[in-house]
């Protein structure tokens, strides 16, 4: 199954100022993240950013933030419980309240309402580190049925054995591990697209 960009969310988790630099091929990692957040915004596909503790690890770098549609502060090392999920999948509609009809069920029979499926289904997810935050929250995404996407040449941590290991992982719990080229030729399909040169030159 190929990717489709009206189908797609990118999320990209913790690319911080203090944390970068420790990260192994950082400057890589970055380059690929600042890539697809700036095809995602060629495509009008939602960037998603995330901050763990930005009060002692900083800020994302501010070239990537100024490309997302909205930056999350977390504590936690999922992005979950901070609200992630609130970003990708739309509101609950607004439940009618049932008149005094004696043959309305009581609240503790009534079967809960499902949540709305994401208007675009597809998580294109990277980030830092792939064996803590990015991990965490890929399979907390997989656990609400999620179609989730790793980025792997975009993600990182402190040492490639634990990077690896994430990618293991993950791969084994149901996520579809790709590249940043594979996601942006997929987004455009077409060398007749209209931002076909605009993609090779941030490819290039």
């Amino acid at each position: 199954m190929l990717l489709d960009a009206d189908d797609s969310q990118l999320v990209l988790i913790d690319y911080q100022e203090k944390l970068m630099p420790a990260i192994h091929g950082g400057s890589e990692v970055l380059a690929n993240a600042l890539l697809l957040a700036k095809m995602a915004n060629l495509m009008q596909v939602p960037v998603w950013g995330t901050e763990q503790n930005p009060d002692r690890l900083g800020q994302n770098v501010p070239e990537l933030r100024a490309l997302c549609d909205r930056t999350l502060s977390k504590m936690s090392f999922s992005a979950i419980p901070d609200g992630l999920l609130d970003c990708l999948r739309p509101p609950m509609p607004a439940v009618r309240q049932q008149g005094g009809n004696a043959r309305s069920l009581p609240k503790h029979l009534q079967k809960p309402a499902a949540p709305p499926e994401p208007e675009r289904p597809a998580i294109i997810i990277a980030g830092c580190e792939a064996h803590v935050c990015l991990l965490q929250t890929v399979l907390d995404l997989l656990d609400e049925e999620m179609e989730v996407w790793v980025v792997t040449d975009a993600c990182s941590s402190r040492t490639e054995r634990n990077r690896d290991a994430a990618f293991d992982r993950l791969a084994s719990a149901g996520a579809e591990l790709v590249t940043t080229e594979m996601v942006v030729f997929e987004w455009i399909r077409s060398c007749e697209h209209p931002a076909f040169k605009q993609m090779l030159e941030l490819v290039k």
